[in-house]
């Protein structure tokens, strides 16, 4: 478990340091349609009869040209001039996925139980999904850099959806040379909290629910903006320290950033919310200390029980106000019955309930009768 949960504190880390560049392309197509897709910034959908067009315009840091996928439906004609992109038949019957992020997509469109295969399990938390590994339904299939190709044959799946940090994942190019198809997704390359949230339309697209996929996700939007609603009235006032030490070095943030951006819709005084950009800060606990030491509260990126245990794992964390007064906080403390952290899986797709998280820290009286989803005070 804590090999689980510094490997996802490295990825939360590095998440953090992604900068997003979308490039302007043109979607190929000889019978346009609307883009179905508001808030995200990396997903496109185009629905035409009979297919749709997927185009992921930013699938990797640093990415200088979209993919482009065809989900084509059972009596289907697609047009010449899209024959070069990949084409994956819809709806599907079989999915491998490699991102716990999916999960909450697949179980609230219903589809958990097309869900074949997926890399370390052990990182699944949701009762839901758990239950169906129990049953032997969902394969481990190894680890996101080294996927076991030939069980994933076995599994023949109607499609693998991944995420890569560059063009040159050979694990993907494996899996493609044995005839699988794969579709590269990047819900995580967003910064947006309801652009990350609509992700879910892809999968309502692959399975054949996209009212469904748009009636889930414009609940959430109503709930989101519901809760911005409440602070309407409220200005500002309480500041935030964000992050911990990771080795000799404290990750904050920027101001452009998903964390940053709740806490912006929270009416929170978050501190670096003036920096430019969507990835982190590298500062050093000295900088830190100085421009945070009389912050109000602290949202700890880091699994900590309590107060005891940040400071035997730093004793001069007691130096922060917010740790003096008991106003810490975590949202990675809940775990799942095999130890994945709750907060990385279902976070990203219902960031209505994260962003109440956060207004029921900074303006506790706004939400008297609200009881924390992720967030948990540090005793």
């Amino acid at each position: 478990m804590v090999l689980a949960n510094k490997m996802l504190l490295c990825s939360f880390i590095l998440l953090l340091f992604v900068q997003c560049k979308k490039e302007p392309s043109q979607v190929a197509t000889s019978n346009p349609t609307l883009n179905t897709v508001q808030y995200a910034s990396s997903l496109s959908i185009y629905k035409n009869e009979g297919y749709s067009i997927i185009k992921v315009s930013t699938p990797w840091p640093n990415a200088t040209q979209a993919l482009t996928y065809i989900l084509k439906e059972k009596q289907g004609t697609i047009p010449d001039s899209l024959q070069k992109y990949p084409l994956i038949n819809v709806p599907l019957n079989k999915i491998v996925v490699t991102s716990t992020t999916i999960i909450p997509y697949l179980e609230i469109l219903g589809v958990e139980d097309k869900l074949v295969g997926f890399p370390h399990t052990d990182y699944i938390s949701s009762p839901k999904t758990r239950l169906l590994i129990d049953q032997n339904k969902i394969q481990d299939v190894g680890q996101n850099e080294l996927l076991n190709t030939e069980q994933i044959i076995d599994l023949s799946p109607d499609l693998i959806v991944t995420f890569s940090m560059d063009d040159h994942n050979p694990t993907i190019k494996n899996l493609e040379k044995s005839g699988l198809k794969t579709l590269i997704q990047a819900d995580w390359m967003e910064q947006s909290p309801l652009g990350k949230a609509e992700w879910i339309k892809l999968y309502g697209a692959l399975f054949g629910k996209e009212k469904e996929a748009k009636k889930q996700f414009d609940k959430i939007v109503s709930d989101y903006k519901n809760a911005m609603a409440l602070t309407q009235n409220t200005r500002a006032t309480a500041t935030i320290l964000y992050g911990s030490m990771y080795e000799d070095q404290w990750f904050v943030p920027k101001g452009n950033s998903w964390s940053a951006q709740f806490m912006k819709d929270a009416k929170a005084n978050y501190l670096w919310a003036e920096t430019e950009g969507s990835g982190s800060l590298a500062l050093s606990f000295e900088v830190v200390l100085d421009k945070a030491q009389t912050a109000q509260f602290w949202i700890t990126s880091s699994s900590f029980k309590n107060l005891k245990d940040m400071s035997t794992a730093n004793p001069h964390y007691a130096q922060f106000d917010a740790f003096k007064h008991k106003n810490v906080y975590t949202f990675e403390a809940k775990l799942g019955a095999t130890g994945g952290a709750i907060y990385y899986e279902l976070a990203p797709s219902r960031p209505d309930l994260v962003l109440k998280d956060y207004i029921k820290i900074v303006h506790p009286d706004l939400l008297k009768d609200y009881t924390f989803t992720f967030a948990q005070k540090l005793q």
